[in-house]
């Protein structure tokens, strides 16, 4: 059987489905940032008064995505997936069509409600029909694709936007959501849990809003550094934390169950590997500011270098399950996670005469690291659930892992600004010795991240990752 083949194998299908579907939604929220100017432009309003349209889409998310668990248990997952993937694709085309900040922000926040259902239901959907012996595989198959986007998304939105017009970067989810709906109602069955939970409400609301003000703090500590504001909005989210916290504990369905953390590898990995994730996910952020600001590249350049991380990302696909069935989760979480550590290092002892060769060669290994690490996360994560605490344990870890983008971003962010402070220089013209730092104190956190690993068993994962040395014993309870 070819490649092509066994890709496009039936039980392919459906990952491959909600595959695009994360691509579709990753790169719509990194192809943007290149087109910003240019659509400030054309509404008549400055560059920076367009934050809000990636402000509220963010808000959206994070205050949606904890009730897609329950809108896939109540009306069936497929149901839910197509629709989210039909808003998506219908606001899509309201964000082209925007010809003022107002109407364009209404967009993005149906967007977002799109979002929301449609990644969350999705991974969920693969989860049900897969076997745990095929996890690895399918899981790192729809890893990719979300990978690729936010590398991928720069240089397209530079590209479209100088070329032809920003409008096109929204008119692409047209024929990608139109082929999806397509796809969903031909391959995908609509399953649904046969006991109907009450929606939680009050935790809805809660926990909506702690999520979205968590999401305007992160915002605010990013672009302004600590705050009065920044710091009122992180108090208001832990008091709605908190509140939260023990609504949960007190109702009979919770909208986020939290008891899935006495699962031991769920529990582990939605801790320490939410650090990874915060600390790896600076990158896409930290490296082209690096290359335009203090380097001198123009943004397509910058965006062509990160090229060399997806390249990474692909060349180790192929080899990623072979490697798990060698040397088990523990041990590719520890390795993989040093030498994650070891490329963030590398990452900040470039400088504006390093030779380009140099910095794709660092940036390939960075994108091999991170796509290990990440494939590793989501799939040890899910190894050990059971199947009726899935759909609450995915709702959980989708909350988790869109909180930890918007983290990344204001880590890195945030010890730009500190470093620029403390050498008392101007913030809008940070220099390689600030981004050196903050790629220094990301490798670090990344290590830390290392010690919660260090308690996973040596047979953790086993039954998914087929590791050789338990072939055939028993797993440690």
């Amino acid at each position: 059987m070819s490649k092509l083949e066994e890709l496009l194998h039936p039980s392919h299908i459906v990952p491959l489905i909600v595959a695009s579907a994360f691509f579709m939604e990753n790169l719509d929220g990194s192809v943007i940032n290149t087109a910003l100017p240019e659509m400030a432009l054309s509404m008549g309003v400055s560059a920076v008064d367009m934050s809000i349209g990636i402000t509220s889409y963010l808000i959206t998310l994070a205050a949606f995505i904890p009730v897609s668990g329950w809108f896939a248990d109540r009306f069936g997952a497929q149901r839910v997936f197509g629709s989210a993937v039909a808003v998506f694709t219908l606001a899509s085309i309201g964000c082209a069509l925007s010809e003022s900040v107002h109407a364009f922000t209404m967009a993005r926040i149906l967007q977002g409600m799109g979002g929301a259902m449609m990644v969350p239901v999705g991974r969920l959907i693969v989860l049900r029909i897969t076997p745990k012996d095929q996890l690895v595989k399918v899981v790192a198959l729809i890893t990719w694709p979300g990978l690729m986007a936010p590398i991928v998304g720069p240089p397209l939105g530079g590209f479209i936007t100088t070329y032809f017009s920003w409008h096109y970067i929204f008119y692409l989810n047209v024929p990608l959501g139109l082929m999806g709906l397509w796809l969903i109602k031909k391959y995908i069955t609509n399953q649904s849990e046969q006991s109907k939970r009450p929606l939680d409400f009050i935790g809805f609301v809660l926990i909506g809003l702690g999520l979205a003000t968590f999401v305007m703090g992160v915002e605010s500590l990013g672009n302004e550094g600590l705050s009065e504001r920044c710091g009122l909005q992180f108090l208001a989210c832990a008091l709605l934390g908190l509140l939260a916290w023990f609504h949960t504990k007190r109702h009979p369905a919770p909208l986020l169950n939290f008891s899935v953390l006495r699962v031991h590898t769920f529990g582990i990995i939605f801790f320490w590997g939410s650090l990874t994730r915060v600390c790896i996910g600076a990158t896409p952020f930290l490296a082209p500011l690096m290359f335009q600001v203090a380097f001198g590249y123009n943004a397509f350049a910058s965006g062509l270098l990160l090229l060399s991380a997806m390249l990474g990302n692909l060349g180790l696909k192929p080899f990623t399950p072979r490697l798990l069935r060698r040397f088990g989760f523990r041990s590719i979480l520890l390795g993989n996670g040093g030498l994650a550590a070891c490329s963030a290092f590398a990452i900040g002892l470039l400088s504006p005469t390093s030779p380009v060769a140099l910095i794709a060669m660092v940036m390939l290994v960075y994108g091999i690291t991170r796509s290990m690490q990440f494939t590793c996360i989501q799939t040890m994560a899910f190894a050990d659930v059971a199947p009726e605490l899935m759909s609450g344990a995915n709702t959980l870890f989708s909350t988790m892992a869109q909180l930890t983008q918007g983290v990344g971003v204001a880590l890195g962010a945030t010890i730009i600004h500190a470093s620029v402070y403390l050498r008392q220089g101007d913030i809008n013209h940070p220099q390689s010795n600030d981004f050196a730092l903050a790629f220094a104190l990301v490798g670090a956190m990344i290590l830390v991240s290392l010690i919660g690993f260090r308690s996973l068993r040596l047979d953790a994962g086993a039954s998914v990752s087929k590791h050789e040395k338990f072939q055939g014993s028993t797993p440690t309870p």
